[in-house]
């Protein structure tokens, strides 16, 4: 997969992305104005945390950084190479999100990020931790992630059938999935604080709900 190709894939969808996929608020007394994700919702979501906006520079940080250190091997350390890299975690991670989405649609489970907003600091980083692994269910209580506790480790397996053997190990899944884990985490945190950022330093915008 050439260059060019992955990245219009990713960009095609940023009109799609341009507000975060979650309206409601967590207060410290539960969710203000929280309603059960809707279909239409749950593809936008998808659409968001495969190729929104914090995705990408993600995507072609880690990219280069693999491009540098010729991982997997079978790429080499040109162009093609990078853009081979690219289009192999976007295609892993669109194949988790889609699980993701789809298994949490059978129980009600909602998988979009819900900011703190006015709260302290250190409730809001509370949050950015524990959403995680918590999500919400159709009552607006939050309960385990089942859906992604699942579809985090099948996709990084499932993966394993498309990509080059050096890079094709159960221990190579492993690290995926811990990496998974910890990229959620980092996705949390862009949605809880970018918001309040361009608001304040670059002056953008409204700090949001």
């Amino acid at each position: 997969m050439r260059l060019g190709t992955v990245i219009l894939i990713s960009l095609v969808s940023i009109p799609a992305m341009s507000q975060p996929p979650a309206d409601p608020v967590s207060t410290s007394t539960g969710i203000l104005n929280y309603r059960p994700i809707t279909a239409k919702q749950r593809v936008r979501w998808f659409v968001h945390l495969t190729v929104g906006l914090d995705s990408i520079p993600g995507g072609l940080l880690s990219s280069g950084w693999e491009t540098l250190r010729d991982r997997p091997k079978e790429y080499g350390t040109h162009w093609e190479g990078f853009g081979e890299r690219y289009g192999l975690r976007l295609t892993s991670i669109a194949a988790g999100n889609a699980m993701e989405a789809q298994l949490g649609a059978a129980w009600g489970e909602d998988p979009r990020y819900i900011r703190a907003t006015g709260q302290p600091f250190r409730t809001r980083l509370a949050n950015v931790a524990k959403m995680t692994v918590l999500a919400y269910g159709r009552d607006g209580q939050t309960m385990p992630a089942y859906s992604r506790y699942i579809a985090i480790p099948a996709s990084n397996f499932l993966s394993n059938t498309w990509r080059p053997e050096s890079d094709a190990s159960a221990r190579d899944a492993s690290v995926r999935i811990a990496l998974g884990f910890v990229g959620r985490m980092t996705h949390n945190a862009v949605e809880e604080f970018w918001p309040d950022i361009k608001h304040h330093v670059f002056r953008i915008g409204q700090p949001g709900p």
